[in-house]
């Protein structure tokens, strides 16, 4: 039988066990409590297995409400095999379809999410999303930073923004309005979260007292870094590249190995500024209801 989910520490147990995959393993605790906080206004369901042995996070997308997200779902491991997760994905659907969607994508509704998609490790779930009748639509990747390397190193790219008049600062509190009217509510909720939480932060590359720039860290996890933007008048400057330095350096402080770049982009960028490597891929499957 599946109920709503009332224990967020069994989110968390459930999660520990489940969650196969060191980096994820790790974060269990802070995952569940991150998805438990999303933006304010989104319809939310959250179902577990009343025995205990299974969980569900989904949400309706905040752009579009006929799309609603699978965003996390675990099952124990011993209790695997039995039709926990089956019977978890069919009552996630029949939620969000009371709640309007007519499609349910298996993976994250920025800007609060677990994962782009499925990571192609976690096999048992790519096999449930292909039995519950999901296609594959689309593709994703995070990128890992190593924090050992030197290239992660501020300091001389900084003294060349200084000499250039730009400064480097901790954003404040006016950091997420900013960014909203350039990159919309979505990566704002993320700065505002990189300002309010432990083990996160914000960056912004200031010039004559305009913003040009900014990059955050730790808005859904502390082991990431996203999400980044600069201005169109800071183009050729170097910017971007000391704000992912400045922020991976707080990360590497903080006691992190490595970091990852969610959801990334712009490949070539992240390749050169810091070295970072292509390692996880993402498939987000998507259902027609």
């Amino acid at each position: 039988m599946i109920v709503d989910l009332e224990d967020l520490a069994l989110a968390t147990g459930v999660l520990a066990q489940a969650l196969d995959l060191p980096e994820d393993a790790a974060e269990a605790e802070v995952l569940a409590a991150r998805l438990a906080a999303p933006p304010a206004g989104r319809p939310v369901v959250r179902l577990a297995d009343a025995d205990g042995a299974g969980v569900v996070f989904a949400s309706i997308n905040d752009a579009d409400p006929g799309l609603g997200h699978v965003e996390l779902l675990a099952v124990a491991p011993e209790a695997r095999r039995r039709g926990v997760g089956s019977a978890l994905l069919r009552a996630a659907e029949e939620r969000l379809a009371g709640l309007g969607a007519d499609r349910v994508r298996l993976g994250g509704n920025p800007p609060c999410y677990a994962w782009p998609g499925i990571d192609v490790r976690y096999t048992p779930a790519v096999c449930l999303a292909r039995r519950a009748g999901y296609h594959l639509t689309d593709t994703a990747w995070n990128m890992t930073a190593d924090l050992a390397r030197p290239s992660t190193e501020a300091a001389g790219d900084e003294a060349r923004l200084e000499s250039a008049g730009v400064k480097v600062l901790a954003a404040g509190a006016d950091a997420p309005d900013w960014v909203r009217a350039i990159w919309g509510d979505g990566w704002a909720w993320e700065v505002g979260q990189s300002l309010d939480r432990k083990g996160a932060g914000c960056y912004v590359a200031v010039r004559d007292g305009e913003i040009l720039g900014f990059a955050a860290y730790g808005a859904n996890r502390p082991s990431w870094f996203g999400p980044m933007g600069t201005a169109p008048a800071a183009e050729g400057l170097g910017v971007g590249r000391v704000l992912l330095r400045r922020c991976l350096a707080d990360q590497r402080a903080d006691g992190h190995a490595t970091a990852q770049i969610g959801w990334a982009g712009p490949i070539g960028f992240y390749s050169k500024a810091v070295a970072a490597r292509l390692e996880r891929i993402f498939w987000i499957y998507t259902k027609t209801l």
